[in-house]
């Protein structure tokens, strides 16, 4: 069955950085574009950025652009997301995300809390 396990989040400081992680199984993960989104309290989840199964190209929401970057390591069936200059509105769940066929699959999440 497909599983995506998000790691990394936590507790940082404006300005800060943090490396999320998704470990992927279940599925030929060098086949397909994996995603980032994030839902923030009251909000609807968005979408972060994606990247494409070979990992030549990437997008990102006009919110993070230049300040954060996906990527991945086919070899090791891994989604990372660099998150660098966080600023408090960044705070929210994390999740990692694929689509399959007709349905999209998602992690647990990760909580990433921007204060000081």
């Amino acid at each position: 069955q497909v599983q995506l396990v998000e790691s990394g989040g936590g507790l940082v400081q404006p300005g800060g950085s943090l490396r999320l992680s998704c470990a992927a199984s279940g599925f030929t993960f060098s086949n397909y574009a994996m995603s980032w989104y994030r839902q923030a309290p009251g909000k609807e989840r968005e979408l972060v950025a994606t990247i494409t199964s070979a990992g030549d190209s990437t997008n990102s929401a006009d919110s993070v652009k230049g300040r954060f970057t996906i990527s991945r390591d086919n070899a090791k069936n891994t989604v990372y997301l660099q998150m660098n200059s966080l600023k408090p509105e960044d705070t929210a769940v994390y999740y990692c995300s694929v689509r399959l066929r007709l349905r999209r699959y998602w992690g647990q999440g990760t909580q990433v809390t921007v204060s000081s």
